[in-house]
């Protein structure tokens, strides 16, 4: 079996790479789709409120094979996008709705206090965003961000509709030559049981630190 694990681990950088992929556009978009939602301009508001539910309503299965086989069929004349990428944006867009509603959670349980103490201070609302809110946004929802992270690395299984071969995708393959499907696809479990509890690991080690940091610079403000 040592030969079978050696050939799934073969598809771990591409599991890898697409969550972080997928995590990135996600996190960027979600951050400005949260913002968006509690804009006070209407119009902005009832897009991205739009956009959001449409995706959190439609399977993520079925968003993937917009991206990679309807979009291409637009488009394919114009632009030749590889069915990875497209499949890292699908995987992406679809977790961007979610992690705006993470953020904006986040940012509606800041105090109201901070924001009035940043105005008398004189920060403009860009500073006390950058300075005051988001930080302790960030720690509110670290565990929820956690969660849409290990959540994200085991949907990455999913691109291997499409063929590209990654970890589920590899183990498809290899339980195709060998017949031995218990055998492979526990395996498979148990490498993504590793990689989500790695993961699930070093939230707790980044949230111990800023647990000990908040209690520094509070000892430091109280001395």
């Amino acid at each position: 079996m040592g030969d079978t694990l050696l050939y799934l681990l073969g598809g771990l950088w591409l599991t890898v790479a697409l969550m972080l992929g997928a995590l990135a556009i996600g996190l960027v978009l979600g951050l400005a789709l949260a913002g968006a939602r509690m804009s006070g301009h209407a119009p902005l508001r009832l897009l991205a409120t739009a956009y959001i539910e449409f995706l959190r309503g439609v399977p993520l299965l079925v968003t993937i094979l917009i991206l990679c086989f309807g979009l291409p069929g637009i488009i394919g004349r114009y632009v030749d996008i590889p069915q990875l990428g497209l499949a890292t944006a699908a995987l992406g867009l679809c977790y961007s709705a979610y992690l705006a509603e993470v953020f904006r959670a986040g940012i509606e349980s800041v105090d109201e206090g901070q924001r009035e103490a940043a105005r008398a201070l004189g920060l403009s609302g860009r500073q006390t965003l950058q300075h005051v809110i988001l930080p302790q946004a960030t720690r509110n929802v670290l565990p929820a961000l956690v969660n849409q992270a290990v959540a994200l690395l085991k949907d990455t299984s999913l691109v291997s509709f499409i063929g590209a071969q990654e970890l589920t995708q590899r183990a498809r393959l290899e339980v195709a030559a060998t017949y031995k499907t218990f055998e492979v696809y526990g395996m498979l479990a148990c490498v993504y049981f590793a990689l989500t509890i790695s993961l699930s690991q070093l939230a707790r080690a980044l949230e111990r630190r800023q647990d000990r940091a908040r209690a520094d610079h509070t000892s430091t403000r109280a001395a």
